[in-house]
């Protein structure tokens, strides 16, 4: 009994100990400071194949030199590159039932400089009724390898915009064409020309790595996304927000990225892990998570042990402050480890109330989920009233500091067994998730 209340005092003492050091090292200050770069109007909302999103590398990766990290892999610097292709139309001119249709009506997608198609060519015809699920049945053949002429009811035309808006970027494009036409009710006869400018365009993850001591070859992963969505329409501000057209993503997600480069300076002063912590922020999660499939890909998924991916954490959970959520919170006993670690603290992490919202499979986590990888995203985003999301007013000053702050230190405490190679997360089971 006197040593089970010695290792208690012992553990309890070194939580206190640890507490003291954390609130030295993850400071509201710091974080302001970080925060108010990534989300400031010069970095025009970061969009991806923009000089905000490259301003944004550019200063992730000083801050991971500053923290004394290394590149990943044998490489020279932090920046993890890779090449996607981009199409964009140039002339199209569909003829349907003998008559042409007005360009305005139609959106395609295709990575071909020249298309010609007719009714006889290997092409599948298709209807969006009205009443139908239209984000289901858009996805659907929009992420097909097979070509499709779409014939969508005016109903529909309102999402028209949003869907010319669409990014027609892809990693690795097929020879697959794709056509949405709005307002037109049959097409039994048809004739389809179409002419696309094709390009490779470059773009970059930033990641830094603080190899383990004694589990140099198990891995733990701090993610976020450092895109957004760049300059838009103006628009009415809250009351605290000067009307804009920029959209700053503070909360998506600059707070994602100032947790993952606040963790990579405390865990490089604490100067102790023994398994290997890659940190990194991924580019291009807001038009389609292209960033973290590609990472995914360039280390072997079962020596992954965990992977923490922050994710809008700029503002109080629906519990209010000192919580958090975790996406599926059911599939490993990440979430229990967490906890666990956080006995002594008044943090507590919950399951994901969103279950409706799929947040699990949405974010940049989902690659390595899919492959056995207890990752998971950490979130405080009310996703169904959250008033800054993807508009204008997600600025700084919509955010909570030193509540952010408070989730970030809780990240660092939580994690520690893991770190320290005491916790393994059980794997995730990728038949479930089919």
């Amino acid at each position: 009994m006197r040593k089970i209340l010695v290792s208690a005092f012992v553990l309890s003492l070194c939580i206190h100990l640890q507490g003291q050091t954390i609130d030295k090292l993850i400071t509201s200050k710091e974080v302001t400071r970080i925060e108010k770069i990534l989300s400031a109007d010069d970095m025009q909302g970061r969009r991806t194949f923009t000089p905000g999103i490259d301003k944004a590398s550019a200063f992730i990766e000083s801050e991971f030199k500053k923290a004394g990290l290394k590149p990943f892999a044998g490489a020279t610097n932090f920046r993890q590159e890779f090449f996607m292709t981009e199409s964009k139309p140039k002339t199209s001119k569909i003829t349907i039932e003998g008559k042409e249709i007005n360009n305005l009506k139609v959106v395609t997608f295709s990575y071909q400089p020249q298309v010609s198609l007719t009714e006889k060519s290997d092409i599948t015809i298709v209807k969006i009724s009205k009443g139908d699920n239209l984000g289901q049945k858009f996805n659907e053949y929009f992420n097909s390898d097979k070509s499709y002429l779409v014939l969508v009811d005016a109903s529909f035309n309102k999402v028209l915009p949003n869907i010319q808006n669409i990014d027609r970027i892809k990693s690795n494009p097929g020879n697959n064409t794709i056509l949405f036409v709005f307002g037109v009710p049959e097409a039994t006869t048809f004739s389809i020309e179409l002419t696309n400018t094709i390009s490779k365009k470059a773009l970059n993850n930033v990641v830094g790595v603080l190899p383990g001591k004694s589990k140099p070859n198990e891995y733990v992963i701090f993610s976020a996304h450092y895109d957004h969505l760049g300059i838009g329409s103006p628009e009415g501000g809250a009351p605290h927000v000067a009307t804009d057209s920029i959209y700053n993503g503070a909360n998506d997600d600059a707070a994602g990225s100032t947790a993952v480069i606040m963790l990579a300076n405390y865990f490089k002063k604490q100067n102790n892990n023994e398994r290997t912590i890659i940190f990194t922020t991924f580019v291009a999660e807001e038009l389609g998570g292209f960033g973290a499939k590609y990472f995914s890909k360039q280390l072997p998924a079962d020596k992954v042990i965990a992977m923490f991916n922050l994710e809008m954490i700029g503002t109080e959970s629906k519990w209010g402050k000192n919580s958090a959520y975790i996406t599926g919170f059911e599939k490993s006993n990440f979430g229990e480890i967490l906890q666990k670690n956080l006995e002594k603290t008044n943090f507590k992490f919950y399951p994901d109330p969103y279950p409706q919202e799929q947040l699990f499979y949405r974010s940049d986590n989902a690659t390595l989920a899919k492959l056995g990888v207890p990752a998971h995203t950490i979130s405080t985003s009310k996703m169904d009233s959250e008033p800054t999301y993807h508009t204008a007013d997600d600025e700084f000053e919509s955010l909570d500091i030193p509540n952010m702050t408070e989730i970030i230190k809780a990240i660092a405490l939580s994690s520690s067994s893991i770190i320290s190679g005491k916790d393994t997360p059980t794997r995730v089971n990728t038949k479930e998730l089919r």
